[in-house]
């Protein structure tokens, strides 16, 4: 808990400010020469075989399109471009030769990065292919709220030095946010992160795919699952870390998904005539536009969604095995026949299943949003 004001000065600021010249002001976190993967692991890191399943990804989207003459491949938040050349690496020669690579990130381009990989700061326009977000959306920096004494909720300022306090109550498109995505109860105490800057990064993202798929992968959280006092942390030289916005390390909380893919539904329906999940249901004038959504489900019902077009929420878990890793260990009769091979499966076998566990990286969660193709090009296990 935290002492309310009403009188804030300069040297506070709403946590979206205050995180946005942090990771990404001069001198930001994003800036730091020894880039992300100085400060923490992710699924690119990992092990290759993350890359491999998402080349073998871009080339179910290829064939869902047709095999077009370019085939587009963009990695949001590409770090210093790990994924990007991996995924490269990992095609077929047929269908890396007509794949156009770019890597989306703020950061200047990495020194001796493949040539063919255009390194940008914006997705382009027109992407038809696979535009990828992993790790992207939950350092899109957001506002937090937290309920005082008297129930009301008000946005937490912060200092540099990370020490916090709450400010004016929340209202307007932020309350409406909350409302629809993330109430909160009367307890003291209770926190949200207001999440619509992500479901506008998300829509902007989804907005520059004319044909193919859009997915978004983060840790991430339901509406009827929201953790009571929010998700904010920091990590600094691989250790989780109390979050201060000085430059010195990264801020991250977790995503709402489910509401990333209403925000993406109404954009890529406008785009291409399909109905929102949701979208027959009324709306007063005082309706936040985002009420045309998924339902609140980590692995949204078929029989909810529209019937082309529609986002599907996966563990990641699930969608990497439906993307052939598995965590199977090798026979151990290939441990005396060919003894090299085994110990090489073994060591894949470890990689697959620090992807797939539960409790660690198994449980982000994939957003797959396509966009003039019927369904996701993924085999989901029942």
């Amino acid at each position: 808990m935290i002492q309310q004001t009403s009188s804030p000065t300069r040297a506070w600021q709403g946590w979206r400010e205050a995180a946005e010249g942090a990771l990404y002001g001069p001198g930001g976190f994003y800036h730091r020469p020894e880039g992300p993967a100085g400060h923490f692991r992710t699924s690119v890191h990992a092990s290759p075989l993350f890359a491999g399943a998402v080349a073998r990804l871009l080339c179910r989207v290829d064939e869902a399109l047709g095999r077009p003459p370019v085939l587009d491949f963009v990695d949001m938040a590409a770090g210093r471009g790990e994924l990007t050349v991996g995924v490269l690496a990992a095609l077929p020669a047929e269908v890396a030769a007509r794949t156009r690579a770019h890597a989306v990130e703020r950061a200047a381009r990495p020194e001796g990065l493949d040539p063919r990989i255009r390194w940008l700061p914006a997705p382009p326009p027109g992407i038809t292919g696979l535009l990828f977000a992993n790790e992207w959306l939950d350092n899109v920096p957001v506002d937090i709220a937290e309920t005082d004494a008297s129930g009301v909720v008000r946005h937490v300022l912060v200092r540099r030095d990370g020490v916090e306090r709450l400010g004016q109550p929340v209202t307007g498109a932020d309350a409406a946010w909350l409302a629809r995505w993330w109430p909160l109860a009367a307890g003291e105490g209770l926190r949200a992160e207001i999440g619509a800057p992500r479901d506008a990064a998300w829509a902007a993202a989804v907005g520059t795919v004319e044909r193919g798929l859009a997915v978004a992968v983060d840790y991430a959280h339901a509406r009827d699952t929201r953790p009571p006092f929010g998700t904010l942390t920091g990590f600094r030289n691989g250790r989780e870390t109390s979050p201060v916005p000085d430059g010195t390390c990264d801020l991250t909380t977790h995503v709402a998904l489910d509401a990333c893919a209403a925000a993406g539904v109404i954009r890529s329906g406008r785009a291409t005539g399909a109905r929102a999940p949701g979208a027959d249901r009324p709306q007063g004038p005082a309706a936040d536009p985002s009420d045309s959504a998924p339902p609140h489900t980590t692995d949204l019902p078929p029989a909810r969604l529209a019937p082309a077009g529609a986002p599907r929420l996966l563990p990641q878990r699930t969608a990497l095995r439906a993307l052939g890793i598995d965590g199977a260990r090798p026979s151990l009769a290939l441990a005396s026949t060919h003894p090299a091979a085994y110990l090489r499966a073994l060591a894949s076998a470890g990689e697959a299943a620090e992807l797939t566990a539960a409790g660690g990286l198994g449980d982000f969660g994939w957003l797959l949003q396509p966009i003039g193709i019927p369904d996701p090009p993924i085999d989901a296990p029942a």
